[in-house]
């Protein structure tokens, strides 16, 4: 299929134009951002999904739930409802999306809503909250956050930043100058030197002053539905991966030498299961002859496979959480915490 997108290269280009003409006209203040006078806090990235956009949500809700009234913002990518939407507990991903849903479901004390127009969607929140996260924010340009934080995936950093179709960017990496912290995510525990410096380069391009942190992905036990950890031993247990998210590739790497045998069935990122699905779905799991054998998903797609025929079986999903380099944790929590100042009196 890469012969295919090449074809759709002139469609590129005109997207190129596109992009590049919007933000020079918001560059310029021909079309107008909206501020407030609160910190809005974007998280965001240049090319399309699985960059860790919803672990660095939830790492900076736990940093800033207790010390702050705290709202998280989505879009809500992939629900069937429209405007602005409180979630709650027992939302559908079809009504709020499956990030949102997750963010609520793990942190139910934080307000978690939705909403294609972010301004209006703060507007709604600002009256009783003093922090608002944006989870995927960046090219919402009607809004200009007061704190800009912008991923890039580990194994694709390296590649030719091309626009969709072509590629698999949204926006041009010049526009990361906008950035206020640049993250590159999914990182190897440790990196050599050389990478760092050959990715740090490339970063520096188009941002001269942003620090730069390498972040991993932490794997923790597996949960069902009812919060009970897995207590099995995964070295004599065939898993059914079920996967619905843009780059399943770490998590087949981390799993593949823990299991017995790993059989996976992707999906697209976002996916909507329907019964037919869940059907192939349970047919294949049937197939798998060792009696020890497990389903497990990621939390993400675990909120869009609730209440399914699915949870009569073993059916978990693998929490993550993002892991810093040893000491820039609390160099990164500091920056967090001397821009909320700037606005809020330390607490």
């Amino acid at each position: 299929m890469i012969w295919l997108r090449w074809l759709l290269f002139p469609f590129t280009i005109l997207y190129m134009i596109i992009i590049w003409t919007r933000n020079r006209l918001y560059d310029h203040h021909i079309l107008k951002s909206k501020s407030f006078d609160f910190p809005t806090i974007v998280i965001g990235n240049l090319a399309i999904g699985g960059t860790g956009k919803s672990p660095m949500t939830e790492f900076l809700i736990r940093l800033l739930k207790d010390k702050h009234t705290l709202a998280t913002l989505s879009r809500g990518y992939g629900r069937k409802t429209n405007g602005f939407r409180y979630v709650s507990e027992s939302s559908s991903a079809e009504e709020v999306g499956d990030e949102p849903l997750q963010f609520k479901r793990k942190f139910p004390t934080v307000t978690v809503s939705v909403s294609e127009d972010r301004c209006f969607g703060i507007e709604q929140l600002k009256a009783t909250h003093d922090i608002i996260l944006l989870d995927d924010a960046f090219q919402h340009r009607k809004l200009q956050p007061s704190f800009s934080i912008l991923l890039f995936d580990y194994r694709s950093i390296d590649k030719l930043p091309l626009l969709l179709p072509t590629g698999n960017y949204r926006d041009m990496m010049m526009e990361s100058h906008r950035a206020d912290v640049l993250i590159v995510t999914k990182s190897p525990a440790e990196i050599r030197p050389d990478e760092r410096s050959n990715i740090e380069k490339r970063l520096r391009k188009h941002n001269q002053t942003a620090p730069i942190y390498f972040t991993h992905i932490q794997y923790n036990t597996g949960i069902d539905a009812k919060g009970r950890l897995f207590t099995g031993d995964l070295s004599d247990t065939d898993v059914l991966l079920i996967t619905g998210i843009a780059n399943p590739a770490p998590l087949i790497q981390y799993l593949s030498p823990l299991v017995n045998r790993l059989v996976h069935m992707p999906f697209a990122d976002h996916h909507t299961f329907s019964s037919l699905d869940i059907q192939k779905i349970e047919e294949m799991y049937k197939g798998i002859t060792n009696t020890k054998k497990i389903f497990l998903t990621t939390e993400k797609d675990f909120q869009r496979l609730d209440y399914t025929p699915l949870h009569q079986y073993p059916f978990y999903y693998i929490p993550i959480e993002i892991g810093f380099e040893e000491g820039c944790q609390h160099i990164f929590e500091t920056k967090i915490f001397d821009h909320i100042n700037e606005y809020i009196p330390s607490k």
